[in-house]
């Protein structure tokens, strides 16, 4: 609330007067809604700065079109290339509203409204009106949407620029350790040898697939609700208004944004954000297993698989001296998680859409936007500050492969299964090598058993299976 202190001025919107702090630059809709909605956090920036680029793209569009003043479109643009040209921290005091509001967005459209007008009749003699001029031939139903699936591009492209960089790495890893051969591991038990590239070429393609899923569901956020207004109808619009809206944000963000949709889709139905963050999820999911196999693997150094040594970024811990912890894969994972909730909440969010308009849009996008910001961030870190770092302790997996008793299964079409299965179950249970156990079975000399059992040549490398 106001301190008693404060000055104030009085402004006077469709229900009556409202006291606004005197240095404020917003009106009495975000005056009300900044008291009647007080929890949680404030509308992401993005969202600010994707509704700044509509409305400059509107008072031009409608300019051109004979619907708006020109002087007063200009002072508009002028507003506007001043709020842009704050700083972030500068820039955000002015929209405090948070994201548990009107579930259209009503409230930080009106927001944005209200500050370019605020701005904008400072610059010249005529009144700009926040609704008449600067929310000229626009809805909240159909801006706030719009703003979503463009912050929604912006993110995925910055996602998509994380994910091939891991991709990169993995590829380096692969080249550096070639054919070193390990043991593979399947039901958490030994199995038959595989090398270490294959192994990472499996998560490799794990990451090549789910960016192939991202990019095949890309353009359906390229399609903007502009030009539906309140319900779909496009009333009070231009005809051509969306069509121009379009193609000046596709010049502002090098992205081809489209108008050309079912307007009556666009307002109720959130199903491409709901789709693409179904593809997040499957990312969140993969980075979880690639995350957790390389921490188990790097587990030790002394009483774990210890395969793999990752980078001491800082100290593990606050009463061991010298440990060292997979903070990276840690941070990774933990982020999935997170990613798994918002999926949640976006499926639910998502299936709202009565009648003419979704109500669920703020947290919808919210969720979307901090699942895209937490994977870019923590791919970008688990990849620069864990991943590139990797080494392979080639001794240990040495030692694992010699002392596998799944080695085995090279003889097995020699000797057939049962007995191969009887040499392993004998090796186990007298703790000898397979190479004594085959041995003493009489069914395999030393010379064959050389011969026959080769870890390497089990991998069927040359099949190149190591390949994306």
């Amino acid at each position: 609330m106001k301190n008693e202190q404060e000055e104030v001025r009085v402004e006077t919107d469709s229900i009556g007067t409202v006291e606004i702090p005197a240095q404020a630059w917003w009106g009495p809709q975000t005056e009300r809604s900044r008291h009647n909605f007080s929890t949680g956090e404030k509308m992401p920036l993005i969202i600010i700065k994707a509704l700044l680029q509509i409305k400059k793209a509107a008072a031009q569009s409608n300019a051109e079109l004979g619907e708006l003043n020109k002087d007063k479109a200009k002072a508009i643009v002028r507003a506007i290339d001043k709020l842009n040209a704050l700083s972030d921290e500068k820039l955000y005091r002015h929209f405090p509203l948070t994201v548990y509001q009107t579930g259209s967005g009503t409230h930080t459209n009106m927001n944005v409204n209200e500050v370019i007008a605020h701005l904008a009749n400072k610059q010249q003699r005529q009144t700009v009106l926040p609704n008449d001029d600067v929310n000229k031939g626009q809805s909240s139903n159909d801006i706030f949407p719009t703003a979503m699936n463009i912050t929604a591009s912006q993110a995925i492209l910055q996602l998509k620029t994380a994910c091939k960089k891991m991709e990169q790495v993995l590829e380096e890893k692969k080249q550096e350790y070639g054919n070193i051969v390990k043991i593979g591991r399947t039901h958490l038990q030994d199995a038959t040898p595989i090398t270490f590239a294959q192994e990472l070429s499996g998560y490799q393609s794990m990451l090549t697939h789910d960016l192939q899923f991202i990019e095949e569901m890309e353009p359906s956020l390229h399609e903007l609700a502009i030009g539906a207004t309140a319900v779909g109808t496009g009333v009070n619009a231009h005809p051509k208004l969306a069509k121009k809206i379009a193609e000046k944000l596709s010049i502002i963000y090098q992205i081809s944004f489209t108008s050309d949709m079912n307007k009556f889709y666009g307002l109720t139905s959130h199903s491409q954000l709901n789709a693409m963050h179904g593809a997040l999820k499957a990312l969140a999911s993969d980075l979880m297993k690639i995350a957790n196999d390389l921490r188990f693997l790097a587990s030790g150094p002394r009483a774990g698989y210890a395969e793999l040594s990752i980078p001491a970024n800082e100290p593990g811990s606050s009463i061991m001296p010298g440990k060292v912890n997979p903070t990276q894969a840690e941070a990774l994972t933990m982020a999935a998680t997170r990613v798994m909730g918002n999926d949640t909440t976006i499926t639910i969010a998502a299936s709202q859409g009565n009648f003419e308009m979704n109500v669920y849009k703020p947290v919808l996008i919210a969720s979307f936007l901090e699942s895209a910001e937490l994977l870019s961030g923590t791919i970008h870190s688990f990849t620069e500050k864990c991943l590139r770092g990797l080494q392979a302790n080639e001794e240990q997996m040495k030692k694992f492969v010699e002392e596998s008793l799944m080695l085995v299964t090279a003889l097995s079409p020699h000797i057939g299964y049962e007995e191969s299965a009887k040499i392993a179950q004998k090796a186990e249970r007298e703790k000898t090598s397979l190479k004594q156990a085959a041995i003493a079975s009489g069914k395999v000399s030393a010379e064959q058993f050389d011969t026959w059992v080769d870890p390497l040549a089990m991998t069927n490398n040359h099949k190149k299976n190591n390949e994306r």
